[in-house]
């Protein structure tokens, strides 16, 4: 089983429909791990997922959703290091 299959297997189970940009999310987790901590990369993409379902986001709002993220994860690791 590769990533894709893994991801529509879940969205079968969740009883969801999406249109996912993997590679979208998995740079923000990285970046929350890097810059944050390493438990931040789960609890950041649920809270972006959260974020998204509750504002109904389409595409596009979810790419902003997403810089605004990593903008503040960068922002917190230059500060991790005064």
């Amino acid at each position: 089983m590769n990533l894709h299959d893994w991801i529509d297997e879940l969205c079968d189970v969740l009883d969801i429909e999406v249109e996912l940009d993997e590679g979208l999310v998995l740079d923000l987790a990285r970046d929350a791990a890097h810059n944050v901590a390493r438990p931040a990369a789960p609890l950041t993409t649920y809270l972006l997922g959260y974020a998204a379902g509750s504002k109904g986001a389409d595409t596009q709002e979810l790419e902003r959703l997403v810089a605004v993220a990593t903008t503040l994860a960068e922002k917190f690791g230059e500060h991790a290091d005064e």
